[in-house]
């Protein structure tokens, strides 16, 4: 019986007591965890808006709606991935609202789907520039799902979830959207 306990503790927020400390209304152990996620957050909601000002302006409004609803929060994941959630959806507000071109990706985020074929460099970086103008030109439900999925590592059941899509939804917009960015490069006479 001891073994499953240990087991099981493994699974344990390692910023547990800092959650439970600012649930009993430590402004300390807020600020603390304020501390600690913001950077990761901040980044987040970047790649999704693409606007540094108001990348910032959800990492606020995330914090204090994760604040506000600590009390609630019942702790069976751990508190970054929770968060991160919360960042997400409300990054994702932001451009359901403004109907605005996705954010623009970094180079190095796209090397996993560049040619890995490259052989310096040079090559990977315009590999990974073409594969990025190639997804701008998406329209936006399949930039939003390819961009989870590939940068923000979330499975396609997550995706749905967070997009109010079902899971097969998601599955069909990341392989049409993978399907039409190799159509692009083909197009413009980059193999894909």
């Amino acid at each position: 019986m001891k073994a499953d306990h240990n087991l099981e503790a493994v699974y344990i927020d390692k910023h547990y007591n800092l959650v439970v400390e600012c649930k009993q209304g430590s402004k300390k152990a807020c600020y603390e965890l304020y501390r600690l996620y913001a950077k990761a957050m901040l980044n987040v909601a970047f790649r999704i808006v693409g606007n540094i000002a108001e990348a910032e302006d959800v990492l606020q409004e995330a914090f204090v709606d994760a604040f506000n609803k600590l009390k609630d929060f019942r702790q069976d994941t751990t508190f970054g991935l929770w968060l991160k959630q919360i960042v997400v959806n409300r990054a994702i507000n932001i451009l359901r609202k403004r109907k605005m071109e996705f954010v623009e990706l970094e180079d190095e985020q796209l090397d996993n789907i560049a040619d890995e074929t490259a052989d310096d460099d040079d090559e990977i970086k315009y590999q990974a520039a073409r594969v990025k103008e190639a997804i701008m030109e998406l329209p936006e439900g399949y930039r939003l799902v390819i961009s989870l999925y590939l940068l923000e590592g979330y499975d396609h059941e997550e995706i749905g979830q967070i997009l109010n899509i079902s899971e097969n939804t998601s599955r069909t917009q990341f392989l049409r959207a993978k399907r039409k960015v190799i159509e692009l490069l083909n197009r413009k006479g980059i193999p894909s």
